[in-house]
């Protein structure tokens, strides 16, 4: 168990990071780039002592790991979280919608774009996602508390690829 435990440490030390370094500004969209990038972590979970057999998503559970696109989904809401709350130097280029409407109260207005490249820019895919949390997500006092939050949430249908 301890050297299960030792690889997964390895594995998110050295490799996750390798795979989510700038992924808000790079984030693939096309099922074909999501499936390569999740590969690597479907090939390093087969690969571990007992877990052959068990499907993606049990290895998964059992190593408590989350998919690489979900992981990055959440990155993209920590930094719009950032950004909304002042917490970093970036802001954020969108509007903010009507206060009086369903869902947490800094909803996004979400652009019309017209090409796949803006569409798929942060500041656009991440709108819906935001706009789907609810004010005491939205609300959290820290950095520390929203991610917490976060982990709680079902994102699954923002994502392209669901288990």
């Amino acid at each position: 168990m301890l050297a299960l435990q030792c690889c997964s440490q390895m594995y998110e030390l050295l490799v996750i990071t390798q795979l989510e370094f700038s992924s808000q500004v790079w984030s693939p969209h096309y099922k074909c780039l999501i499936d390569k990038i999740e590969s690597v972590q479907r090939y390093f979970t087969k690969r571990l002592f007992g877990f052959s057999k068990l499907s993606y998503y049990e290895r998964l559970i059992s190593l408590d790991l989350d998919t690489l696109q979900r992981r990055r989904l959440i990155y993209d809401l920590i930094l719009c979280y950032k950004m909304i709350h002042g917490w970093c130097n970036i802001s954020l280029p969108v509007d903010y919608a009507c206060r009086n409407t369903r869902g947490n109260y800094l909803k996004l207005n979400k652009q019309f774009c017209s090409t796949n490249v803006r569409k798929y820019f942060f500041s656009s895919r991440v709108v819906d996602a935001w706009n789907s949390l609810s004010d005491d997500v939205v609300k959290s006092p820290s950095v520390a508390i929203f991610k917490k939050q976060l982990h709680h949430i079902n994102c699954d249908k923002f994502l392209t690829i669901t288990w």
